[in-house]
């Protein structure tokens, strides 16, 4: 009988040769360490990414960028990104914003863009109440926001949706004074309708 051949080494049991490499990862059934630091090294550097985009967006080149924190304030004429965590210059009028700070002094951030405020009781002009937007005005919200905006005047759409996104952020005013906001009488021809069509509803004379 033939006897098998030893290749001289001592052959490893079966545990320690399905020991996990250190340099793949934890083995089996997880990523490969490799993928894992790719992944993050590729997560940080698209933030350095992002965050140097913005920089160069918003600031010159002789400018020094600093980080801020409820902290440590920005100086006057910047505002801290909360995002991002850097003192970036006010923006000027016609550039994007999200709040008031953002924006250079004097101006405002309506429908997400800088822009110089219009008067108290103006139309456009940002109210919390009827009152403060004089005769003939009302508080509604435009795009989200709460601004001064006229009543309808006759046979001015006034169709008020029952609810729903496009209600909570843009809002009708009622009619003018004396005016009242009903459908149009439909003609003998035409099937009554419970639910009379929204160009049907407009300011008339009672």
């Amino acid at each position: 009988m033939a006897k098998s051949r030893s290749s001289g080494r001592e052959d490893k049991p079966l545990e320690q040769s399905m020991e996990p490499d250190a340099r793949c990862g934890p083995g089996p059934g997880g990523p490969p360490g490799g993928a894992v630091a790719a992944g993050r090294a590729g997560r940080s550097s698209g933030a350095i990414g992002q965050r140097a985009v913005l920089i160069g967006r918003y600031a010159s080149d002789a400018e020094v960028v600093s980080p801020c924190s409820p902290a440590a304030p920005c100086a006057q004429g910047h505002f801290c990104d909360e995002h991002f965590g850097l003192c970036l210059p006010a923006r000027p009028a016609g550039h994007y914003c999200r709040h008031d700070p953002h924006c250079a002094r004097g101006l405002v951030c309506m429908f997400g863009k800088c822009q110089q405020p219009a008067p108290p009781g103006q139309d456009g002009a940002r109210c919390q109440r009827d009152e403060e937007c004089g005769a003939g005005g009302c508080c509604a919200r435009q795009h989200g926001e709460r601004v001064c905006q006229r009543r309808l005047a006759l046979a001015q759409s006034c169709h008020v949706p029952p609810g729903g996104l496009a209600f909570s952020i843009n809002q009708v005013c009622p009619c003018q004074a004396g005016l009242v906001c009903r459908p149009s009488v439909p003609a003998r021809e035409k099937a009554f309708e419970y639910r009379p069509e929204k160009s049907e509803w407009r300011c008339r004379q009672p």
